[in-house]
């Protein structure tokens, strides 16, 4: 999460409550609001991957690697602050609930933290200014970029830049890769 750096102390505050207010249990349980990872492994990943985020400075608002009171694949909800662009919970996608937050000068450094990275499947610009928020989605290298939280929308193409894959699915761009074309020249 890209965070102007004016606003990086309300943006630790607001993460930090709302990792700290998730109730970790049975999914089946309607009381529960996050459930556990798939296996051990990733569990065991996640939490090698946020021991690393510590390890490279990265400041721990809340969470940690340390097993939650839940029995199971659990990890507890993570949020790091302080996060920069080479360390390893930066540039690798962690699966697991772990919120890292960079802090940025301006819009073209906003831009070129989002855009540094291998991976572009979704991003997403919150901004008071839809025409602002329009200008950097058009800049962000992902197939999906959604603008103050709009609602996912399926009849759009869907699918990434670079290692988050090629082609697309939905919509008319889906449909064509079903299809074969044939140029004849006379």
């Amino acid at each position: 999460m890209l965070v102007p750096r004016s606003s990086l102390q309300e943006a630790e505050e607001i993460a930090a409550d709302t990792a700290q207010g998730y109730r970790l249990g049975d999914p089946l349980d309607e009381a529960t609001t996050m459930g556990p990872l798939i296996s051990a492994d990733q569990r065991d990943r996640v939490r090698t991957h946020i021991g690393k985020g510590v390890e490279e400075g990265a400041k721990l608002v809340t969470g940690g690697s340390e097993p939650p009171p839940a029995r199971g694949f659990f990890v507890r909800p993570t949020v790091f602050s302080e996060v920069e662009r080479g360390m390893l919970i930066a540039r690798e996608e962690i699966f697991g609930p772990v919120l890292c937050i960079m802090p940025y000068r301006d819009e073209d450094e906003a831009v070129a933290i989002a855009n540094d990275t291998m991976y572009g499947l979704h991003g997403g610009v919150w901004s008071a200014d839809p025409a602002r928020a329009m200008r950097i989605a058009r800049r962000l290298q992902t197939g999906r970029v959604d603008i103050n939280g709009a609602a996912f929308n399926y009849e759009a193409p869907f699918g990434g830049y670079k290692q988050s894959g090629t082609g697309r699915e939905l919509g008319t761009y889906g449909l064509e890769e079903f299809l074969e074309l044939k140029a004849i020249s006379t």
